[in-house]
């Protein structure tokens, strides 16, 4: 039994390293590509009928909080009038659908080219909404915002002169965040998004990778969409579904990490679950359907292939996450009973080179954008972070392997808040009682028992005198009791 720990143990640790050796190859990718100075052009003044027409979707479930805000924000564009459209997408069943036709009819009157489109029923959730509209659209490109966005008013003066190349199908801008300062929560998922949209989408882009559309702040052709066979509502992430189809098409991807677009972070620890939960279940839901069909694609090359074979399965690590912390213990105890096994310990230090490929992947784009001011590298980022996603790990691996498994459950949206500053309230948001599954159930005192778990794995290493696994159990037991902690209070709250 032993040796089949250490064998599974050490079997996590070399898929990790394979997985973080990729992500690797997209640092030096991405820091490659920076040293180039890429310079974009875009639309001068608007002033010419000559610009292409562009509709403007926006889909929108029960947004009270900012529906009104997104609205404001897409008609302040700085495109011809003449030349865009925009499609509320409103599947609400609140007072949001009043709150959207005052404001559209108010723009209407201002001569603005908006329309308030609801569904006979809400069918395919965003994807159903995102088809619908796509069917009654008059542009030739469709720029796509969710709830929580506030585009720049130049951003289509700077996206669509991408599309003068007939080849490209997709422009994805970065996401920047109106709340970062919010909460630690909020910092902490900043965080780990921008190693996202500077790393791996820097890095993908700058290789001509298979990339994943973000569900918003970006522009499609329209004929891209068609080609790829349509919005499909069969994943619980139809961007990432439907931006792998376009690329087996041949449709290329442009990345502007330039542009930043304006979103709102999740504020509650719920709301976040819910985020995550359907990110890695559409991501596994991704893998199981478009796996083969692109290992298979005959056009694609093979470093394009083995790319993309670690991009759909990235959800997957939260799974070895998980198992890596769970046999931590055991393998702690095997360690003090079997100095026989000093040599195979050995070798399996050497896969701490985990931590500093992970240390260079986050560390990177946070030192970007505070331009190398040392006095603010704030390092204890990284270790929060890393606690906070090992916290998430039992939760993300649920959702995991119900995507693989095929388990339907429907698309349940995160809910936003629409506050920015420290002492705005959010804890009377109506959504966090209606939309969320209840916070306090068996997965939340699971997560509690797993703080437990790890805290006894730290005393268990100062009896023994063995600190080689302290810094990791330290880290899951925060992590897991922050999980715990957080679920705990923000259900307090919501009840």
């Amino acid at each position: 039994m032993e040796v089949f720990i250490l064998a599974i143990y050490a079997l996590v640790l070399l898929l990790l390293f394979a997985y973080n050796c990729g992500q690797l190859s997209l640092i030096f990718s991405y820091l490659r590509s920076k040293r180039k100075k890429a310079s974009f052009r875009a639309y001068s003044e608007p002033q010419t009928e000559t610009l292409p027409y562009v509709t403007v979707q926006l889909p929108v479930y029960n947004e009270l909080y900012v529906a009104a805000r997104l609205i404001d924000s897409v008609v302040d564009l700085n495109y011809p009038r003449s030349r865009f459209e925009i499609q509320v997408l409103d599947d609400s069943t609140d007072e949001t659908v009043g709150i959207i036709a005052d404001k559209v009819a108010q723009y209407q009157l201002l001569g603005i080219d908006i329309q308030h489109i609801r569904r006979p029923e809400r069918k395919g959730f965003k994807a159903g909404a995102l088809a619908y509209g796509l069917e009654r659209a008059k542009g030739e490109f469709m720029a796509i915002f969710d709830a929580d966005f506030m585009p720049e008013p130049d951003f289509l003066l700077k996206v669509i002169p991408h599309f003068e190349n007939p080849k490209v199908g997709i422009v994805q801008t970065r996401w920047t965040h109106l709340n970062e300062d919010y909460s630690i929560l909020t910092q902490l998922q900043a965080f780990g998004l921008n190693a996202h949209f500077f790393v791996e989408q820097g890095g993908r882009n700058a290789e001509g990778y298979f990339m994943n559309f973000n569900g918003t702040a970006g522009v499609w052709r329209k004929a891209a969409i068609l080609d790829a066979g349509s919005w499909s509502s069969d994943t619980l992430t139809e961007d990432l579904d439907l931006s792998y189809r376009a690329q087996l098409k041949g449709w290329q991807f442009v990345y502007r990490e330039d542009i930043g677009s304006p979103a709102e972070l999740p504020v509650a620890m719920n709301a976040l679950k819910s985020q995550q939960y359907r990110w890695m279940k559409g991501a596994a839901e991704c893998a199981r359907k478009l796996m083969l069909t692109m290992l298979r694609a005959p056009h694609v090359p093979f470093r394009i292939k083995l790319h993309a074979f670690f991009h759909l399965l990235s959800s997957s690590t939260f799974i070895l996450i998980l198992l890596l912390g769970l046999l931590s213990v055991p393998v702690l105890y095997i360690r003090v009973r079997h100095p026989e096994y000093q040599s195979v310990f050995l070798l399996l230090g050497f896969f701490q080179l985990n931590l500093l490929i992970l240390l260079l992947f986050y560390g990177i784009p946070f030192w970007l954008e505070r331009k190398g001011k040392l006095e603010q590298l704030g390092l204890y980022y990284f270790p929060m972070y890393s606690s906070l996603m090992m916290g998430l790990s039992l939760h993300n691996t649920i959702a995991v392997i119900e995507g693989f498994a095929g388990r339907k459950t429907p698309f349940v949206r995160t809910p936003k808040f629409n506050v920015k500053a420290d002492g705005e309230n959010w804890r009377s948001n109506k959504y966090l009682r209606i939309d969320l599954a209840p916070t306090l159930n068996w997965l939340t005192f699971s997560e509690g028992v797993l703080m437990l778990y790890f805290l006894f794995g730290i005393g268990l290493g100062f009896y023994f005198h063995q600190y080689n696994m302290l810094i990791f159990h330290v880290m899951l037991a925060a992590g897991f009791g922050l999980v715990f902690l957080y679920s705990l209070i923000h259900a307090r709250i919501k009840g």
